[in-house]
């Protein structure tokens, strides 16, 4: 019951206003291992980067959705290695016994991607997993799987 337990209200609904000029709609589902949708109130995701946060409620249907403004550019970790543009996501849901991480790549950005240390040491075909794709509409789709073959890569930290 993660819609009453952490508070989600309407100001953390969105990490941007949806009105400015970089902002893009995020959405996706959250599914647990049979595919079935952690619907409202089972499921939440947080989304952050720097200055952007958002909490997202499941909706009735195990969707979820936020504003967010993509990052201008990556990372640059102390050695010099880059970074690609991403945002962090950490996930709430039923029968979880905590939070799970991930991160989100975005699909226009398939040479720093290429070079992102983090995507290098995940399997090569499940990278996918963790790259956003895009809509004809210009929103962008990200759908989470806890468990099963599709299962999105997650992050212990």
């Amino acid at each position: 019951m993660f819609g009453f337990a952490l508070t989600a209200d309407e100001d953390l609904r969105n990490a941007v206003d949806p009105g400015e000029p970089d902002a893009v709609l995020l959405t996706g589902s959250l599914l647990d291992g049979a595919e079935e949708p952690l619907a409202y109130p089972d499921g939440l995701v947080e989304v952050w980067h720097d200055d952007q946060f958002a909490r997202a409620r499941t909706d009735p249907f195990g969707v979820w959705q936020t504003w967010v403004r993509k990052p201008t550019t990556g990372l640059v970790l102390a050695d010099g290695t880059s970074v690609a543009p991403h945002l962090n996501l950490t996930v709430w849901g039923r029968g979880l016994n905590k939070q799970v991480q991930t991160r989100l790549y975005f699909p226009d950005e398939a040479e720093a991607n290429g070079a992102d240390p983090i995507l290098f040491i995940v399997p090569e075909h499940r990278r996918r997993t963790l790259v956003a794709v895009a809509q004809e509409d210009g929103s962008l789709r990200f759908d989470i799987r806890l468990q099963g073959p599709q299962e999105t890569v997650l992050f212990e930290f």
